[in-house]
Parts: structure tokens; sequence; C-alpha cells
């Protein structure tokens, strides 16, 4: 017998799969939460019934976003929907694992926003217990990174102690994917690690980002010192695009710090840069000065706890007088004394966007503390937070203070804490804040305040809308005083700090020979103040 049909064309539709199929997937999925492996080792294992919940979400969720890619390209054979579900579970699947046991499947599994786009931007294996990492263990960790076209943009191997044999598998995976990667957080990843070890493990790194165009480098919690730094060396050159960079915690010496100012060739776009809690001294700090006199952009400085001094303070308050658009300084706990806070304050009558400053710890006195506080009232007219703790601040500085508050009408926090200011600085610092809608918090523990200070202070502060927390512990209110304050904030305690730290007799045994006095001046004072 001839045939004499015309050939009929054969295809495949690969979407959508059939139910036995994605049964399948469901319970492989499953046994991945609740089998031991290299996340669940980390993260903990799931029990079955919270697995097999999540396992079930995670392929509703996957299959939604495959299917309605599908129905956009209906003429395909399907393979790129599979491929997207395949995608989809394994990235949903990563969640979950390093989300850990105990919810039970009730936290909600979010597809992504956009099916047509890549899956995921971040790749962040910093969560649970900081733990070293083997080799086999980092191909695992890292083959997410290793799959055709992913869109990672953002990697974190924070809390991962790398060494060698684990930074060896790393380097080829981060050389394919440096042209995409825009943050890269290597804070903490070679904790314990000895020094010959660590510094292979940085070579190895920076060899392999050596050329990425990044946004943001965190190299925090290394403790680098300057051969860390240089270890960093081919990463640092090829920065010509940085707007953020994290060296904290890291041992930066002066040595260092020159380095640091030597390696990167560019930092005109760099807006955040943060030096917290490294033994910089004054000699780090002119170098730490030349990085930021070459960094107009500047919005973001934290140089606090780094050992400066006098001459140190001088130098970075000279380069900080070139960032004009500045927002957010933090220089707390060094030594600039008096002359590192007049030239502090020269610099910040420049200052006309900034928004928060802590200059807590500084040894600042009345001199200081002064020439600040009249930079920042001609300056900064939308500052929200002034923290000027511990800088021996006596009630000279008082009128300066008050004149200064009054005109930051958009003030949320202010902190004077272990200064001196006494009852006069209380009282002034309430007529000041007696406009301000927008205040949240208000710190003056151990000030030697008394019984009158503190009442006034919490009669002005009670009433308004938007206020929070006063702190006003460690002063010399007596006992009755602090049942007056508890009365006044009787409808909301919550807004009262702990009070169990002042003086119960409420006399300042320096001052007692004064108290008859000391009250009745400050009776006169309290009569010109009006509290709505």
């Amino acid at each position: 017998m001839e045939l004499n049909s015309p050939q009929r064309p054969f295809s495949i539709k690969l979407w959508p799969p059939s139910q036995n199929t994605r049964q399948t997937l469901v319970e492989r999925m499953a046994n991945n939460l609740t089998t031991k492996s290299v996340f669940t080792q980390r993260y903990g294992n799931l029990d079955k019934e919270e697995a097999q919940e999540n396992a079930k979400r995670i392929e509703d969720v996957a299959f939604a976003t495959a299917n309605q890619h599908y129905e956009q390209e209906p003429d395909g054979d399907g393979g790129s929907a599979v491929q997207l579900y395949a995608k989809e579970c394994s990235k949903l699947l990563l969640e979950v694992l390093k989300r850990g046991p105990g919810l039970n499947g009730k936290e909600e599994v979010v597809a992504s926003d956009n099916t047509s786009a890549p899956a995921e931007a971040v790749f962040d294996i910093s969560k649970g217990k900081r733990a070293f990492i083997e080799p086999d263990e980092a191909e695992e960790l890292l083959r997410p990174l290793k799959e055709p076209e992913n869109s990672f943009t953002k990697i974190c191997f924070s809390n991962w102690s790398f060494g060698l044999g684990a930074a060896q598998v790393a380097q080829p995976i981060l050389s394919s994917i440096k042209h995409q990667l825009k943050d890269v957080d290597l804070s903490d990843f070679i904790a314990g690690r000895p020094e010959a070890e660590a510094l292979d493990v940085m070579n190895i790194f920076s060899t392999a980002l050596e050329g990425a165009a990044l946004r943001s480098l965190n190299l925090s919690d290394n403790a680098l010192g300057e051969k860390g730094v240089r270890a960093f060396g081919a990463l640092l050159k090829s920065q010509n695009h940085l707007e953020e960079l994290y060296l904290m915690n890291d041992g930066i010496s002066e040595e260092a710090a020159q380095a640091i100012c030597e390696l990167i060739p560019s930092t005109e776009k760099l807006k955040v840069l943060h030096f917290h809690n490294n033994m910089t001294g004054d000699e780090g700090a002119l170098a730490i000065a030349e990085i930021v006199k070459r960094s107009p952009s500047l919005e973001d400085f934290r140089c606090s706890s780094t050992r400066i001094g006098a001459e140190g303070g001088v130098a970075l308050s000279n380069a900080l007088g070139n960032c004009i658009h500045l927002r957010k300084l933090d220089l707390r706990d060094n030594m600039f004394g008096v002359e590192g806070g007049i030239s502090l304050s020269k610099a910040l009558t420049r200052h006309a966007e900034l928004r928060e400053i802590y200059l807590s710890y500084l040894n600042l006195e009345d001199d200081g503390a002064i020439a600040i506080i009249n930079a920042l009232k001609e300056s900064a007219p939308y500052l929200e937070v002034l923290e000027m703790s511990g800088n021996d601040i006596t009630a000279e500085a008082v009128p300066a203070i008050g004149a200064c508050l009054e005109a930051k009408i958009f003030l949320a926090r202010l902190n004077l804490s272990e200064n001196e200011l006494e009852d006069e600085g209380a009282i002034q610092v309430s007529k000041a804040l007696e406009g301000h809608f927008h205040l949240k918090e208000v710190d003056l523990s151990s000030n030697k305040i008394s019984r009158v200070g503190a009442q006034q202070l919490a009669l002005t502060l009670v009433q308004k809308a938007n206020f929070q927390l006063l702190f006003i512990n460690g002063n010399i209110i007596s006992t009755e005083g602090v049942e007056e304050l508890k009365d006044i904030f009787k409808t909301s305690l919550d807004m009262l700090g702990p009070l169990d730290e002042n003086d119960p007799d409420g006399i300042d045994s320096d001052e007692e020979s004064d108290e008859e006095g000391g009250d009745i001046e400050l009776e006169s004072k309290m009569k010109s103040l009006a509290v709505n």
C-alpha cells in the first residue's frame, strides 16, 4: 500500500510540565530542605512538614512566574520557560534555606516583580553563624554564580572565613562575573586565618576582581594593616568610579592610610567613606585628609575612634571644608581638642546640606564647642541630629547652645550627655526647644542637673506630639524629683528613660555650699519661661 499523505512536522512542547513532574520537583526540594548539606549545616534543617509546605509554595510561585513568561512567547517550544522555572525554584529554595527553620511555611515566598528581568541581583551568603569554608563547600555555595547569564550585581561574602583552597575555588568564578558586579562586600571574610594565608587569599580575590567597575567596596573587619591594603592593591588601583568605600575595624595605621591614598586612583565620585575604629593617629589622618580633599562629592564621612589628635584634626577639618555636599559627619571618640574644634568650626560654615553631626568625646571644652555651635547656627539649616556628649562643656557655653538650638527647627535628636551644663543648661535647652515639632529624642544624662532643671525639661518635652524618649539619668535629681518626672510622664512612661543612677539626696557634693543661692537664681530664671 502506498502512502500519499503529506509528512507532518514533528515538534516537542517542553511547557507546561506534567503534574507528575511538578510533584516530583516538590519532593526533591523538600528533601533538600531536610537533609544534610552546606546550607542546612549553616542555617539549620527544616522538619518534614515545614519543608513540604515551603517546597509546595516555591513550586507554585516558580510555575506561575514561568507560565506567565511562556504566555508572552506562545510560539516557542517552552524551553526558556523551563529554564526560568528551574532558576526560580533554585533562587527561592536558597532563600528558604538561608531563612532557616521555624516559620512553618507562613512567610510568603514572593515571585520576581518582572518575569522578563533577571531573577536576582544580590548574592548574599553572610547570614547565619560565622564559619570556616572548605573548598567543596565553596563549590556548592558559589554554584549560583556559575549559572549562565546570572544577573548578580552585588555579592556579600561576609561572615565566612575563606582559606586558600576556598579562595582558589572562588577565583575563576569571580573573574567570570566581575564585569557585571557593582557592589562587593568582603568584610570579615578571613577571620581566624594565619597572616600568610590571609594575605594570599586577599591577593587571590584582588586579582580575580581587578578591573571591576565597582560602585561600592567593603573591606571592613579584616585586620588589613598596610600588608592587607597592599594585598588588595590590584583591585584598588583599578577603581575609578567608587561611590562608597568602607574600611572599618581594619587596623588602618599611618602606613596603611598612606597606602590607601596612594593606591586608589580617583575618588571624584566618592559619596561615602567610613574609617571607624582604626589606629590611624595624626600622621595617618594626614593621608585620610588627602583622600577627603580629593572627594568633592562626599556626603557621608565617618572617621570615629581613630586616635586622631589636634594635628590630624586640623588637617581633616581643612579638607572637609571642600566637601560642601556633606550630609552626615561622624568624628566621635578622637582627641581634636580646642584647636581641632576651632578648625572644624571654620569648615562647617560651608555645610548647608548637613543633616547629622556626631562630635562626642573630642575633648572640645567650652572654646571648641562654642566655636562649632556658633558655626552650626549660621549653617546647616536642616540639621536633624546633633551629638556633642563628653566634651567638658560647661554652663559657659549655654547661651551659644540655646541660640543654635532655636535656629534648628528640624532637629529630631539632641545628645549633650556627660557634660556640665547644670540646671542653667537644662532650662535654656528647654526654652530653645519649645517650638521644635520634629523632636524625638533628648539626652542630657550626667550633666549635674537637679530637680528644678529636670522638671522644666520634662514639662517642655512631654507635650510634643512626635517626642519619644528623654534620657536624664546620672544627674543629681532627688527622690522627690524623680517621682515628679514620673508623674509628668504618667500617661507615657515609655518616653522617660531610666532614672536609677541619680543622687537620691539631690545634692552635688562639690556645690553643696552654693545650694541656697543657686535655688534663688534658678527661680528667677524660671519666671521668664513660658511652657505652652
